[in-house]
């Protein structure tokens, strides 16, 4: 019989009570453990280990079954196992992390020289009582390059009695001499599948009761992590009073209603501003935070963008019934764009809302932006419509699609693009041996790729008369006088003939080759502004800008029939 004033016993948290002491008892890392069992099989034993992954994968839970797998030594003698079902001499120490052959260092807080000097004498006696001593250290990126290079001798030439095993969130930051002589394992995130039969397990132990809505949020928030996950379910029972419940998981993690989140998600793109205010509102007198609202929007919308893309992901275990169907549904009627902008809308405004004063009227402005934005055609879509609808006589459509009230804002910036035809050029010479127009030696200096006289060609010179051998040309201002030797010189070489070249004192009104350009893109820009359906666009989207590419015309059909004639001729 208990006396009732015994002391109660302490309790332990579930991630220390239900920390793995083997392999079998490890989730989620199956290919590790298969790479393992295949070494110790053929007695293989790496005598240096690195081990990588998120927070609360279980790297030093493993590092510690692979000390006890080492050491394992029962009644039959001492030989290395993963079996380790039965507990060895040394296995409970191990585990509790007090046995004397197996040390373990926190580099986080031992970064120095020093403790890798130690390190380095301690390998120099063997063990006293287990097969091998075994030194783990944790967070091994975090020493310092003295240390790096103090421990590299000892771990390229252990004594055979020693073994090494390092675990870190960090590999990038290890040095590759490190990596290079060790044995590496990535531990993944548990997939949310396993983690979630891992956390039903536990409550089955613990013979606590739980709502089957509950676990997933948990999942969600663990992020992969097994010990993350623990330490939440934790919490989740105390909050819940012994019980695990989805409200007092969503008071725990201070979300708001899922089902509610997706009404208020499909009101902002049917552009129900008043009715998604109201719902906002609701949320955040349930104690939901005006910034979670808004991520849990966005983390809603990559959902369903996910799900438009690969519809398998709707049948995700970490997904509510509601993210499930209605998410597919949602995917099957928004279009991509749609999705992508209410993305961008989402990510900009959950930064505004952190940074506002008042959070609840930052995240009510993000909510307006998007119902509008929600609301707003695509460029293609638009442009669709006009072409569809008739021309009045006065060159504009006789009915546009209504404008979104607010629209102007959401459409600031996007670039249109208007083609004008441009009569064909002279077509520019490849090489030039002997150039017959001046725009033929532009085209040979760039052929050349002398970038000196083609910038000068183009911006400085103004041509005036020109023929094979000789030309008559003017400088602007800013031109070097210069150039005109080095241009001589350079057609002496190019051409293989002298070319005679007069430097007009009459600029002329020939402009240069550059502002010819630029008078011509004005023109076709004056062009397309001109043009009936870019105005009705520029209408619906006030401060877009206009982009015009020119799209050069092709030859006639008479020419090609010619060509076709001369090389029957040839024939």
């Amino acid at each position: 019989m208990i006396s009732a004033d015994a002391p109660a016993k302490p309790y332990v948290v579930l991630a220390r009570k239900y920390r793995p002491r083997s392999f079998t008892g490890l989730i989620g890392q199956e290919a590790m453990v298969q790479t393992l069992a295949n070494a110790f099989k053929q007695n293989r034993i790496h005598h240096a280990f690195i081990l990588t992954g998120v927070r609360g994968v279980g790297k030093t839970t493993t590092a510690r079954i692979l000390a006890r797998a080492f050491n394992y030594e029962d009644a039959t003698g001492r030989h290395p196992t993963l079996d380790l079902d039965r507990e060895g001499i040394h296995c409970r120490e191990i585990i509790e992390g007090n046995h004397v052959d197996v040390l373990e260092m926190d580099a986080a807080s031992n970064t120095g020289i020093d403790s890798i000097r130690e390190i380095n004498a301690m390998t120099r006696t063997p063990p006293m009582s287990a097969p091998y001593k075994v030194f783990i250290i944790d967070e091994v990126h975090m020493l310092s390059n003295s240390a790096f290079n103090g421990l590299l001798k000892t771990l390229e030439e252990p004594p055979p009695y020693v073994k090494f095993i390092f675990a870190t969130t960090e590999i990038r930051k290890v040095p590759v001499t490190i990596l290079s002589r060790c044995m590496r394992f990535d531990l993944r995130r548990v997939p949310p599948e396993t983690m979630l039969t891992h956390l039903e397990d536990i409550l089955g132990r613990e013979q606590v009761p739980f709502e089957p809505e509950a676990l997933p949020m948990i999942v969600r928030a663990g992020e992969g992590s097994v010990r993350d996950n623990q330490s939440l379910l934790d919490q989740a029972i105390s909050h819940g009073d012994g019980t695990v419940t989805a409200a007092a998981v969503k008071a725990m993690l201070g979300l708001g209603d899922r089902a509610r989140t997706i009404d208020l998600f499909e009101a902002l793109m049917r552009g129900e501003i008043a009715e998604a205010l109201g719902l906002l509102r609701a949320l955040y007198d349930g104690g939901a935070d005006p910034q979670t609202v808004i991520a849990d929007l966005a983390e809603f919308t990559y959902l369903v963008s996910r799900i438009k893309v690969v519809p398998a992901a709707a049948e995700d275990v970490a997904l509510t019934p509601d993210e499930r169907t209605r998410g597919a549904e949602l995917a099957a009627k928004l279009g991509m764009r749609v999705l992508t902008r209410a993305w961008q809308v989402l990510f900009a405004g959950h930064a505004e809302v952190a940074k506002a004063g008042d959070a609840m009227q930052a995240a009510e402005m993000v909510l307006i932006r998007l119902a509008y934005a929600a609301d707003l055609p695509t460029p293609d879509e638009l442009i669709g419509r006009l072409r569809s609808q008739p021309m009045v006589s006065g060159g504009a459509p006789t009915s546009l699609p209504p404008r979104s009230s607010g629209g102007g804002n959401s459409g600031g910036g996007q670039a249109l693009r208007a083609e004008a035809p441009r009569v064909a050029a002279a077509p520019e010479a490849v090489a030039m041996p002997n150039p017959r127009s001046f725009n033929e030696l532009v085209a040979l200096a760039g052929e050349k790729r002398d970038l000196l006289v083609k910038h000068a060609l183009e911006s400085e010179i103004r041509p005036i008369a020109f023929e094979p051998g000789r030309m008559e040309v003017s400088l602007t201002e800013a031109a070097d006088p210069a150039i005109i030797a080095t241009l001589i010189a350079r057609l002496k070489v190019w051409t293989g003939r002298s070319w005679l070249v007069t430097v007009s004192s009459h600029p002329g009104d020939m402009p240069t080759l550059r502002e010819q350009r630029e008078v011509k893109a004005a023109e076709d820009k004056q062009v397309a502004h001109a043009d009936p359906l870019v105005q009705a666009i520029l209408e619906q989207w006030p401060g877009a800008t206009v982009q015009v590419r020119v799209r050069e015309e092709l030859p006639p059909v008479e020419a090609y029939a010619d060509a076709a004639n001369d090389e029957e001729d040839d024939q």
